[in-house]
């Protein structure tokens, strides 16, 4: 009898031994393929054209993790269908970390309620990696126009046969639905021009269009040559980079509070210890003070946290611009 307790409890010793060092061994494999990885050069994807914000926050944090992977982080620009080719190719790539997709709020949150037909779904087919940063838009308008606050501009829009004209980054983008929403706020009509991309600053800036709500990063720079004229934030509080500068809701229209964001993706089965060392890396970066400080001038707020928060997020964003695509009325196949 006794001889078999001890045969017991042998074997079970043993067998937690063998658990040990089977756990070991995974969780050595594990770290193992984190520290391996990567091995090769990682294709950073940006679903607009050149020059816009998505653009530059890409190239910004790509020079930084090239040097801390020891491999090259290349930028694509994929731009067309309001961000769904990007997203689509990132999406249909090999989920193994090489392929990676900063994006922004409209690919990801508006497109699923404004797209009838879209063969993708941002939640299911991506994996969140990390919130980069928060944006705000701003209203501008071309100096030579003599628009000078968002008053001057509701009555421009009142005093003329058909109102002005707002130009965004493509149907469906947060710049157009910004424009259709405080058109709506302010009572006044407006004929929205839609251009691909960052193109639409040109016009702006030719004085072919009125106004628009453009990303912060993306203006800044005009707007510090005199070549647009800020009016307002499109944000429910001012920012720390222009902190004279009113909220559209202290201009006069209280219920308008719009933004934008911009974060990274995987696609769909993309290993989480991958996507963990890339949230990692990145939150990394984010906190170089350098980096965050020529971030902040550009107008963007550097975020951070984790992969959990960023889905989190990126669910409860989804509804509320459900709403607004709802408000709106606007379908596109």
């Amino acid at each position: 009898m006794l001889n078999n307790q001890v045969s017991i409890r042998t074997h079970r010793s043993l067998r937690a031994l063998c658990a040990g060092f089977v756990s070991a061994a995974l969780f050595g494999g594990v770290a193992q393929a984190a520290e391996d990885w990567p091995v090769k050069p990682v294709t950073s994807v940006v679903a607009f054209s050149p020059g816009g914000t998505t653009d530059i926050l890409a190239r910004e944090i790509a020079n930084a993790l090239t040097p801390m992977w020891g491999q090259s982080v290349v930028v694509e620009n994929k731009p067309g269908g309001a961000g769904n080719i990007g997203t689509q190719a990132v999406i249909s790539a090999e989920p193994d970390g090489y392929t990676i997709l900063i994006n922004s709020i409209g690919p990801i949150a508006v497109n699923p309620s404004l797209f009838s037909k879209l063969k993708f779904d941002p939640q299911k087919d991506l994996v969140p990696i990390v919130l980069v940063a928060d944006v705000p838009n701003v209203l501008v308008v071309n100096p030579n126009s003599g628009i000078k606050s968002v008053e001057e501009l509701i009555q421009a829009s009142k005093s003329r046969a058909g109102g002005v004209n707002c130009a965004s980054t493509g149907v469906g983008t947060a710049a157009h639905l910004s424009c259709e929403t405080f058109a709506r706020q302010a009572k006044i009509e407006f004929t929205h021009i839609p251009y691909k991309g960052a193109e639409a600053l040109n016009d702006l800036i030719g004085g072919r269009v009125d106004f628009m709500f453009a990303t912060m990063p993306s203006v800044m720079g005009h707007i510090r040559a005199g070549t647009l004229r800020p009016l307002a934030v499109s944000t429910a509080t001012r920012s720390v980079v222009m902190p004279d500068l009113p909220t559209v809701a202290e201009a006069g229209l209280p219920e308008f509070a719009l933004g934008s964001w911009f974060g990274y993706f995987a696609p769909k089965g993309t290993p989480d210890h991958i996507v963990q060392k890339i949230n990692a890396d990145i939150n990394t970066v984010l906190q170089d003070p350098n980096i965050k400080q020529r971030l902040t001038n550009e107008g963007a707020v550097p975020v951070g946290g984790t992969a959990e928060e960023f889905a989190a997020y990126v669910a409860s964003e989804t509804k509320k611009w459900n709403a607004v695509v709802t408000e709106v009325g606007i379908k596109l196949d």
